[in-house]
């Protein structure tokens, strides 16, 4: 027998299991030389472990406790650890831990990092440090939520188009948390994942823009999100949501929704307005059903979920973002996209563009379009510029501002006045002399580039005759041509009828409908998602400027200017011809459809409860008013609109005061849930005229607007009887 002396060099010291755990975690290394040292890292300092003597004498006792892997101790200074303890190689111990538990149960110490931290685990059920609480945080690190206190806040009721109120309300505290969380339970409710699939935010770019991208960003994680698409630098119009939606991929990562952060055409900045919508699944508004399910949150909620210690993402450049949790489990998935780039695609497979390519390249045709220092900008640049070839001086207001450049973004001849006055027109569409050139076709964008308005040199097409024409001349575009042939036609109750005259002589399915393009989305997927008739392709539109098809679920302003681009093409294919105009088109459309003279008159800022007052006065009066006689109208109805869906059989009530004159004319009110502040009172007029089409709109509804103005009795109820705004 002989004796082997090994040097000391050559071993750590082990005489109880807190030195065998020491040895065996990272603090300790086996060199090039198969000799264990102290790592490095450790700073020349082996960190001092105090196991519970009673609980683990024995080696036994210490391979069960860590039976899932030695946590780290490399950057541990001291850890101490009393009763029966469980724990893992997930597990990073930093500078000074002390773990006890005093129960008999094992219990399991979290994966993840912990530092510096005194833990209890006797009590899983308990709210005390290291509950079942705090333990996922541990775990998740920047990805655990956390619950704030809050309470119901009054006036959260979604309109029409989501929830508008003044900017400086939606920076108050807890005021856009509770929507967002009301939203995310009612989503929930449904039965959707939202674990699953995509999340969509962006918005107009109006002020706190940027900052609510970030909140809703962390209230998703907290609420289960695992995946965000977000529009470079915050910026996505309202059509290009819907078309992201519906057409980005792969299929695993389909959105199931979005928040769209928009007021769309009001106006923006820190004593302006701000608003916020969710998008479904389809690309559409969200329903009735589920609106009210998040106003009904609205008035319940007592808290809501965030993590608050995610990181800021960089919403400015298009990349991707991980962000992992501590324990390395789990991820979350942030993709800012290019804002323009799936929905320039999806307009390029609808028209022709090199068709309209050759329009704008003609000698004789020129154009501009006013984004109006909204979000479409970008896509104006993108489609004009970059797919056209047209000069930078073609996009007026290009670059979107968070305050709209002060102006009112809404496309109309009474807040486009840089426009309006180039087309050398005035704020109610008369002819004006300029100096120099008028361009040869003018378009306007609202807020959120979903509106539109369509100019001619010095001529306005009125959002009604712009449908009407558009479904007239469907068969030039290649999206409808390709399909068959446009089937179906529709229009908010308000819109004039000059529709329904295409409608009945080219055969289309007809349908009036309130006020909303959520009801426009349900007939369009009428089969889809109902296995009922199948409309499409679709057209349809409302007369405060919104127009658009099937290939989304919104509106489109981009879109309709390019179906009228399309429309010039077709009428221009010879350019050794002169050039067929916006008016020649127009002109010819009334000869051969009649013209239904229209305006609407707006009554901006007038307090909401006298209108409301005025509003429920003409309701109680419909029936004494059928069949009144004043002067030369004769009302053959007075009703409140009711609409019960064709598709789902939803039943939307008050939309709106109609008076049905017995000669075809029309007058309707209605009191506008989109305004930030105040109320808004639409009063829309309307007369049909089969052979004069040569009349000023103003002298050829000056009789009605009288009777109207009569009606209502606006004088009394909102003290003025001039409009804000006529379009």
């Amino acid at each position: 027998a002989s004796a082997i002396v090994v040097p000391r060099s050559r071993f750590a010291p082990v005489k109880k299991c807190n030195d065998l755990m020491l040895l065996r975690s990272d603090a300790y290394l086996v060199d090039e030389n198969f000799i264990t040292v102290l790592n490095p890292a450790c700073g020349g300092k082996a960190p001092i472990i105090n196991l519970d003597s009673k609980k683990y004498k024995f080696v036994g006792a210490l391979e069960e406790a860590t039976a899932g892997g030695i946590p780290s101790l490399v950057k541990c200074q001291r850890l101490t650890i009393k009763g029966l303890v469980r724990m893992s190689k997930n597990t990073t111990f930093i500078g000074d831990v002390s773990i006890t538990n005093r129960s008999d149960e094992a219990k399991t110490v979290p994966g993840g990092i912990i530092t510096d931290a005194t833990m209890d685990l006797s009590d899983s059920n308990s709210k005390s440090l290291m509950s079942g609480e705090i333990s996922a945080a541990v775990c998740l690190g920047v990805l655990a939520p956390s619950t704030v206190v809050s309470g119901p806040i009054d006036g959260q009721k979604p309109g029409t188009s989501g929830l508008r109120k003044k900017t400086k309300l939606f920076m108050g505290e807890h005021y856009l948390n509770n929507f967002v969380q009301s939203t995310f339970d009612a989503i929930k409710a449904t039965g959707t994942d939202v674990s699953e699939g995509s999340l969509v935010i962006g918005g107009d770019g109006r002020y706190y823009n940027d900052i609510a991208i970030q909140t809703i960003i962390k209230m998703g994680v907290a609420n289960g999100v695992t995946r965000f698409w977000i529009g470079q630098n915050g910026l996505l119009s309202t059509p290009a949501v819907s078309a992201i939606i519906r057409e980005r991929g792969p299929v695993w990562q389909k959105a199931f929704g979005s928040f769209i952060l928009t007021a769309s055409h009001n106006p923006g900045g820190p004593e302006e307005d701000f608003g916020i919508k969710y998008n479904t699944e389809s690309g559409g508004p969200a329903p009735d059903q589920l609106t009210d399910a998040i106003y009904t949150n609205t008035t319940t909620i007592s808290d809501y979920k965030i993590c608050s210690e995610f990181p800021h993402i960089d919403i400015n450049k298009a990349d991707s973002h991980t962000i992992m949790s501590a324990d390395g489990k789990n991820q979350v998935y942030i993709d800012v996209l290019d804002s323009t780039a799936t929905h320039v695609t999806l307009l390029k497979s609808i028209f022709d563009f090199g068709a309209i390519k050759a329009l704008l390249d003609r000698p004789d045709f020129s154009i501009v379009y006013d984004s109006m220092s909204g979000v479409n900008g970008p896509y104006a640049k993108a489609v004009l510029i970059d797919e056209f070839g047209q000069s930078e001086s073609t996009c007026m207001n290009a670059n979107p501002k968070d305050d709209f450049g002060g102006g009112h973004a809404d496309p109309n001849l009474t807040y486009a006045k840089e426009l309006v006055a180039a087309m050398g027109l005035d704020r109610n569409g008369n002819k004006i002399d300029i100096k120099g050139d008028v361009p040869s076709f003018g378009a306007a964008a609202d807020g959120d580039g979903d509106r539109n308005m369509i100019l001619g040199s010095s001529f306005f097409v009125t959002p009604s005759d712009s449908l009407a024409i558009i479904a007239a001349y469907a068969d030039v575009i290649p999206f409808f041509r390709a399909q068959g042939g446009l089937k179906g036609v529709a229009r908010s109750m308000p819109t004039s009828g000059a529709v329904d005259l295409v409608a009945k002589k080219l055969n289309f399915d007809l349908f009036e409908t309130p006020t909303g393009w959520k009801y426009f989305g349900n007939l369009m997927d009428s089969k889809a998602l109902y296995n009922g008739k199948d409309y499409t392709p679709f057209i349809c539109g409302e007369e405060s400027f919104g127009t658009g098809s099937n290939h989304i679920r919104e509106k489109d302003g981009i879109w309709a200017v390019l179906a009228w681009l399309q429309i010039l093409a077709s009428e221009n294919e010879d350019a050794t011809k002169p050039l067929v105009t916006v008016e020649d088109i127009v002109t010819r459309h009334w000869e051969t459809y009649g013209r239904n003279y229209y305006c609407r008159w707006d009554f901006e800022g007038v307090d909401k409860v006298t209108a409301t007052a005025m509003m429920d006065k003409m309701r109680t009066d419909t029936t004494s008013n059928s069949g009144r006689t004043i002067g030369k109208y004769t009302i053959a109805t007075s009703d409140d609109f009711v609409y019960t869906d064709p598709v789902d059989g939803s039943v939307a009530k008050k939309q709106g005061i109609r008076f049905l004159m017995s000669d075809g004319s029309r007058i309707i009110f209605r009191l506008s849930g989109t305004a930030g502040s105040g109320a808004t009172v639409r009063m829309y007029i309307e007369q049909y005229e089969p052979s004069i089409l040569d009349m000023a709109v103003a002298d050829a509804l000056k009789g009605l607007v009288d009777v109207a103005l009569g009606l209502c009795d606006i004088k009394t109820f909102c003290g003025t009887e001039t409009p804000t705004v006529i379009t």
